[in-house]
């Protein structure tokens, strides 16, 4: 076939795609936790919406995490090799970074400010969209028409339940499951985190330089 690719030259480029993943990941999890440091909730701590959006957020990240592990089970490193099209893969294209805009959400509800919970997501979502652009051009060249096909058929990020098939879950590979969830345990670090930083504002330590509803 005219469009394939080399495969030592496929992984190099995955590779390229999921180094720029972790490091899109990385910036926006450090700019959501600066704005984490100095913001505060215009609702405070003990009011039903500020404890209601912590809670959901929690789960979030839970279902993040989990959502992650799930897709990793599918992708398990064949991404270059062979269209997936199982489990999560049946309802969206990329749900690695659904799953992680999933999780980012519930880190923005631990402020307890509605305007910081929704900006996480569509912060987090625009990033992954533009890595999202890449890849599919890659994927293009180096899967062919079966990918396009898959285009046509399995939306890009909003996930269609309708469509959901079992599929095969290929090899297991336990290295990369690891990777996943060690990336994944980056959001709980916003449990302990938010905490201190409710204790160091109410002492004075850190400052609130602004308000959010």
């Amino acid at each position: 076939m005219d469009n394939e690719i080399p495969d030592a030259e496929a992984r190099r480029a995955l590779g390229v795609y999921q180094s720029m993943r972790r490091l899109v990941l990385a910036v926006v999890i450090v700019l959501m936790f600066v704005t984490l440091l100095f913001g505060q909730a215009t609702f405070p701590p003990a009011t039903f919406v500020h404890e209601f959006l912590e809670m959901i957020g929690v789960l979030l990240i839970f279902l993040g995490i989990v959502g992650r592990l799930w897709a990793t089970l599918y992708i398990g490193g064949r991404k270059s090799d062979s269209v997936v099209t199982g489990g999560p893969y049946s309802i969206t294209r990329n749900p690695l970074y659904v799953f992680s805009t999933m999780a980012a959400v519930g880190v923005g509800a631990q402020m307890g400010s509605i305007v910081v919970t929704v900006a996480f997501g569509v912060v987090c979502a625009a990033a992954f969209h533009l890595v999202i652009l890449r890849e599919e051009k890659f994927l293009k060249k180096a899967l062919g028409e079966p990918y396009k096909a898959y285009l046509d058929r399995v939306p890009r990020f909003i996930p269609n339940f309708s469509l959901y098939q079992e599929g095969d879950t290929g090899s297991f590979k336990p290295r990369l499951l690891l990777n996943t969830l060690l990336d994944g345990l980056v959001f709980l670090v916003a449990l302990p985190f938010f905490e201190v930083i409710d204790s160091a504002q109410a002492s004075g330590t850190v400052p609130v330089l602004f308000h959010l509803p």
